[in-house]
């Protein structure tokens, strides 16, 4: 079997804890002894990273191995997107993290890869980190959540996806259970994990929406833009979306021209999805050439080891992430 590479494999960078001050991250106990990650406000419990993937670089290397991972790209914690706290906090935080998780890819060459996180709620300050971490620390990729104070085809993005292409990186999109500050915005998300369960695919099909129905491909053509999740709910509501760009005259002239089915394949994919029914329905509405693997790795929905679907998934990660550049 080729060579496996991973783009959706999260990690906890030590460095970054208690640098976003009040909002932290804080990884604690509480009086019982119940581990807890905190962010701002929102406590994620029972949650421990210690002794995971998540921060063991040696666990993480061996799980690989039985997984039959040959390269990962890292990529921020998504609770610690931190798009609605100050700026001038998220971007300090953003600095270190990046520096973090520079320096550890740095030490194991042809393992791993590093995708930065930006304050995306500081336009200037999201292009001038991302430009550091491109040129001087060799990150590959841009990593954000998919809620920011702005939409994602507000015209402020406008210059931030004209950074990218000069660039010549790819963005990531991964919704994120916090802004930062506080909890998810709907409290009722708060129970039964719903916050992952329902939002993030729900997150992420307002994000293709946003980025296919706001035009953003009509400006900026040549931008590069993964999401994950394969698309949240996209695939499985692709009908009624089409349905619906028949009707709307919000409908940007490339979807009136080309039509919705080949503006989605303008989109990247993880193909990390549940089940074989999500998997089939998921290559049935964008096609093979762009998805890319992911796996959640050390995540509660891990898949097994890669096979050769994965593999078949290499000369697409290689393509998105201009690996053979």
């Amino acid at each position: 079997m080729s060579k496996v590479i991973d783009l959706h494999a999260h990690i906890v960078l030590e460095a970054g804890f208690g640098v976003a001050g009040k909002f932290g991250p804080e990884l604690s106990k509480d009086e019982n002894g119940v581990p807890f990650f905190r962010i701002g406000d929102y406590q994620m419990k029972p949650l421990d990273y210690s002794g995971t993937v998540f921060m063991d670089t040696d666990l993480r290397l061996e799980r690989m191995a039985q997984d039959g991972i040959d390269l990962q790209m890292l990529s921020p914690n998504p609770l610690t997107m931190f798009h609605h706290i100050p700026a001038e906090t998220a971007t300090r935080f953003c600095q270190v993290h990046n520096d973090a998780m520079a320096e550890l890819v740095s030490l194991h060459p042809g393992k791993f890869l590093g995708a930065a996180c930006l304050p995306m709620q500081d336009i200037d300050a999201a292009n001038a980190e991302l430009e550091r971490c491109v040129k001087q620390l060799g990150l590959v990729a841009a990593y954000t959540g998919t809620h920011f104070p702005h939409t994602l085809d507000d015209s402020c993005m406008d210059s931030f996806y004209q950074n990218l292409v000069a660039l010549d990186v790819p963005l990531f999109l991964h919704p994120a259970s916090t802004g930062g500050d506080k909890g998810p915005e709907d409290d009722r998300l708060n129970r039964f994990n719903l916050s992952i369960l329902l939002g993030y695919p729900y997150e992420e099909m307002v994000a293709c929406a946003t980025l296919l129905f706001g035009g953003v491909f009509d400006r900026h053509p040549e931008v590069d833009i993964c999401i994950s999740h394969g698309g949240g709910g996209l695939p499985y509501f692709f009908d009624r979306f089409e349905g619906m760009a028949k009707f709307g005259n919000w409908v940007p002239e490339s979807i009136q021209e080309h039509g919705l089915e080949a503006m989605v394949k303008k989109l990247w994919f993880d193909a990390h999805v549940d089940g074989e029914a999500a998997h089939d329905r998921l290559v049935e509405v964008v096609g093979h050439e762009r998805l890319v693997y992911g796996t959640n790795f050390g995540g509660w929905d891990t898949p097994p080891a890669a096979g050769v679907f994965a593999a078949s998934l290499t000369p697409n990660a290689e393509k998105l992430l201009r690996l053979n550049h």
